[in-house]
């Protein structure tokens, strides 16, 4: 069992920059590909980006691409999502989760996560 805790969420303006981090527990945290996933009230939990075990491979989507950079400290069993340039529209709750199907290419699908956060809420003011 994988218990993840999300934290680093606020209240920020349009422009600014958010520091998301993500704590695992277990000692198998090195070998779990790392996604982070939002939900905007009324709306779909949607994929923001993953990383690899390795942290070789990271995959964005095509909204946050360029703004957003995730990384991971595997001895320090946390991911990071860097989020600059922040806009209105990335205000959400956002998830960690964790798959442990130990690909080096991981996925932008919620359902081969095994593990998630409770989530932080992220709010970008206009």
């Amino acid at each position: 069992q994988v218990q993840l805790v999300e934290s680093g969420g606020g209240l920020v303006q349009a422009g600014g920059s958010l520091r998301l981090s993500c704590a695992a527990s277990g000692r198998t945290f090195s070998s779990y590909a790392m996604g982070w996933f939002r939900q905007a009230p009324g709306k779909e939990r949607e994929f923001v980006v993953t990383i690899s075990w390795s942290g070789r491979t990271t995959y964005y989507a095509d909204s946050v691409k360029g703004r957003f950079t995730i990384s991971r400290d595997n001895a320090k069993n946390t991911v990071y999502l860097q989020m600059n340039r922040l806009k209105p529209e990335d205000t959400a709750v956002y998830y960690c989760a964790a798959d442990h199907s130990g690909s080096s290419y991981p996925s932008r699908g919620a359902r081969e996560y095994d593990y998630w956060g409770q989530g932080t809420q992220v709010t970008v003011s206009s």
